[in-house]
């Protein structure tokens, strides 16, 4: 066998052999791409915000604590009065609007009263001829007297017969019955001057007692009259209330009326100003049940007169346990007491901005019902509720719905 053929059988050991180099970059890639992508998955789930719920920092009052009971009613006044008139006319003049402040006695309007000033004028005139027609019988009755004395004098001197004077005794009787006449007749024209005064007076309208007008019920012109079914007309002129005697009326289940008696403390918070709490004391309760409510009307009185307070305002009653100091009627901060963390001692609340968790040192006070007063956060800001322990200062979060 020839060289040439002994080459042929020959084994190229460096063609069979695998390319190495190639194959250990491949191979390289791939790992890196593999723990590249497990690093950005773990600091993505570091970095991804944490789901918390929130809650909103609050204002708490102290008399939550001590509150028996709570119920809802009306501010209303226990002396208001639809104002008009016993006499019915045309209303002249108009002397207050709505919120005019009166006084008992002070008049408020007037209804035309040409025809009744004309009567009283002649009621006075009367009474002129009644007091003249005294004087004239009087007048009378004393000549009578003076010409019986007279008569009696001369009879007892036999100067005159008897019948001289027994006429004399006669006109004197009969001056003494004109005196009389004449003053009935006087007292008689008073009493016609007095109720031409009272027809008078019943077309002056007043103020039956110190309050505020509410309501203006008529206009000048409008026909005033006591009877309120008559056509085109009005029964009231306005609608007036004393303010002195404003007071809540609430609705007390019947099962609770047992928590409820006279003077027992009271907080008042009106819808209209809901910032703010008036003291309050149960003054009375209605002796009778609403079957239909099942409930006990119990009246409440303002121990600090407001005028801001309106009759017919909704309010909110509390019935206190114990009456409160001034320092614990005012109102305090605070926030629901699975809010706060403590760590080493000291209170802290995760205050929630823009997404991020930014950790608020706090103090801890009196605790309120569900809250706890705090301070070092100010009413209407975001707090965590039920923080996880993972969460850290500066976390970002997303508010669950």
């Amino acid at each position: 066998m020839s060289e040439t053929d002994l080459s042929r059988l020959r084994i190229d050991r460096q063609a069979s052999r695998p390319p190495r180099r190639r194959l250990s970059k491949r191979w390289l890639l791939g790992g890196l791409a593999i723990v590249l992508a497990g690093g950005l998955a773990v600091f993505g789930r570091m970095n991804a915000p944490v789901a918390v719920e929130t809650v909103t920092v609050g204002e708490a009052w102290p008399y939550q604590g001590v509150t028996l009971l709570n119920a809802t009613g009306y501010v209303v006044a226990q002396r208001k009065a639809a104002v008009g008139s016993k006499a019915t006319g045309r209303l002249e003049w108009l002397g207050v609007r709505e919120g005019s402040v009166v006084k008992a006695g002070e008049l408020i309007a007037r209804l035309e009263q040409r025809d009744v000033a004309a009567q009283l004028q002649q009621a006075d005139a009367n009474v002129g001829v009644a007091r003249a027609n005294i004087g004239q019988a009087r007048a009378e009755l004393g000549d009578a007297e003076l010409a019986l004395g007279r008569a009696r004098d001369l009879k007892a001197r036999n100067f005159i017969a008897q019948a001289q004077v027994d006429q004399a005794e006669a006109r004197a009787l009969k001056a003494r019955a004109a005196l009389g006449s004449a003053q009935a007749a006087e007292r008689a024209a008073e009493a016609g001057r007095l109720a031409a005064s009272v027809a008078v007076g019943q077309t002056e309208i007043r103020a039956p007692f110190d309050g505020v007008v509410l309501v203006k019920n008529a206009n000048v012109g409008d026909l005033i009259t006591n009877l309120s079914a008559a056509a085109d007309s009005k029964g009231a002129v306005v609608s007036m209330a004393d303010m002195s005697t404003l007071e809540v009326e609430a609705d007390v289940s019947e099962s609770n009326i047992a928590r409820i008696k006279p003077g027992q403390p009271c907080e008042i918070q009106l819808d209209a100003f809901p910032e703010l709490r008036f003291r309050g004391e149960v003054s009375r309760l209605v002796p009778t049940v609403d079957r239909t409510k099942a409930s006990v009307m119990t009246k409440i009185r303002f121990l600090d007169p407001d005028p801001r307070v309106l009759p017919e305002m909704s309010a909110k009653v509390a019935f206190l346990a114990e009456a409160l100091s001034p320092e614990e009627r005012k109102a305090r901060t605070a926030v629901h007491g699975e809010a706060i963390v403590q760590a080493d001692g000291s209170a802290a609340v995760f205050r929630v901005t823009d997404g991020v968790a930014t950790r608020v040192a706090v103090k801890t006070g009196a605790k309120i019902g569900d809250l706890v007063e705090v301070s070092g956060v100010k009413p209407g800001e975001r707090l965590v509720l039920r923080p996880p322990a993972s969460l850290r200062d500066g976390a970002a979060v997303s508010v669950g719905k």
